[in-house]
């Protein structure tokens, strides 16, 4: 009885994946509007990942200041206060870099706007 009930759930099991199968096709243009690119220009979704990668790391860089900061104010022990100067001054350097990469990411993004291939 078992092996008989293991034999239905294994051909069961099986039914709607090769179902699955056959309706299944392969192709970039569909793998592109399921993940939201579509027909969208690949300099402009290049630009944009790239923008949203430097967002996310000002973010971090924002949240490391604000939290050191938080530790720097509210640590009894000097050694810690400045371990968390030196994570603020770590965090704003870094900041001035993201904001300089952000600014040569949209220069390069406005002045190839008028290039064609």
């Amino acid at each position: 009885m078992k092996k008989l009930i293991a034999i239905l759930t294994a051909t069961l099991g099986l039914i709607p994946s090769a179902a699955l199968a056959q309706a299944t096709t392969f192709s970039i243009e569909s793998i592109g509007e399921q993940i939201g690119v579509g027909g969208a220009d690949l300099k402009q979704t290049v630009i944009n990942v790239i923008q949203w990668v430097l967002g996310i790391m000002a973010l971090v860089a924002v949240a490391m200041i604000i939290f050191s900061g938080f530790i720097a104010a509210t640590s009894p022990d000097q050694d810690r206060a400045d371990r968390a100067q030196r994570t603020i001054l770590g965090a704003v350097i870094g900041l001035v870099i993201i904001l300089l990469a952000w600014a040569i990411v949209l220069f390069v993004a406005r002045t190839t706007a008028e290039v064609t291939v």
